[in-house]
């Protein structure tokens, strides 16, 4: 089922009947001047040429236009996977920066605590290395970023948001080779973004994650 894009109203000389055919030349997805119909289907289909996706103006023309646009959605999906991965490696950048401003405290009283070790294996008081090692152990007191920091998190889902929303609405134009196009560049995005070190004792992965940042 097409939907018109650009119907128009008939003329007096249509409605008085000197052209009987030429309202019904018009059909479902009509649309002047662009040099063909602009198909728009709500239904699953395989349109390629005058398939048109977003506004009026991205109207498939010819087939090296429609293979450039299924290249672009690729890139679309591999950008939104990029972008998940940015921001997970901000968070870890800001996170190795507040732990590194506690290691200068620590690591001078971790080294006091070597000898006291030395001296338990020896007979000495464990009291002697309790004291020694407590110190070792100060908590890292937990990181709240800054107004900036937050700024630029903000930002990166933001864009993720958009980007997300953008390509829901290309999959809701049923077109079957742009859906195959979405799940290439998700496969993609996922194989070169998702390709990281798991640590052992933890469920904390990126397949852990939801499978799109689709709305939140």
């Amino acid at each position: 089922m097409n939907m018109d894009m650009g119907m128009d109203m008939p003329s007096a000389t249509t409605a008085a009947g000197s052209n009987p055919t030429g309202s019904s030349s018009h059909d479902m997805g009509g649309m002047e001047g662009m040099g063909g119909s602009c198909k728009i289907s709500m239904l699953w289909n395989w349109n390629v040429q005058d398939a048109c996706f977003i506004s009026e103006t991205w109207q498939i023309t010819s087939k090296g236009m429609f293979a450039g646009s299924c290249i672009g959605v690729i890139l679309l999906v591999i950008s939104l996977e990029f972008l998940r991965r940015l921001a997970k490696e901000y968070d870890r950048l800001l996170i190795r920066q507040h732990t590194a401003k506690f290691q200068g405290i620590s690591a001078p009283v971790a080294v006091a605590a070597k000898p006291a070790t030395t001296a338990l294996k020896v007979g000495h008081d464990s009291i002697d290395f309790q004291e020694a090692a407590c110190p070792a152990g100060i908590a890292i007191p937990p990181f709240r970023p800054s107004v900036l920091q937050q700024a630029a998190r903000a930002l990166l889902h933001m864009v993720q948001f958009a980007i997300a929303y953008f390509v829901m609405l290309l999959a809701m134009y049923y077109n079957g080779y742009f859906i195959i196009c979405i799940f290439i560049g998700a496969y993609i995005g996922a194989f070169l973004f998702q390709w990281e070190t798991l640590t052992v004792g933890t469920s904390q992965t990126s397949a852990t994650n939801e499978a799109t940042v689709c709305c939140g």
